[in-house]
């Protein structure tokens, strides 16, 4: 059950780049994003990064758990 390096590195960074794309998207959906980060109140910068944060390690987990637990 030894994984190299590079196979947890993999995970971790396809995980990250798919969590943010989720949770940019989730948030442009709900309206809560707009053009400029200055733009946005304080509440909808939280939530930006708070759905950004969760995608992220649930992809993370979840390709973890799908190829590095076989």
């Amino acid at each position: 059950m030894s994984n190299s390096v590079f196979a947890i590195a993999m995970v971790i960074l396809i995980g990250l780049m798919s969590g943010i794309v989720v949770g940019l998207l989730i948030g442009f959906l709900a309206k809560k994003q707009k053009p400029l980060w200055s733009d946005m109140t304080r509440t909808e910068k939280w939530i930006n990064i708070l759905l950004v944060g969760v995608c992220s390690a649930i992809f993370i987990a979840g390709l973890a758990w799908g190829f590095l637990l076989q």
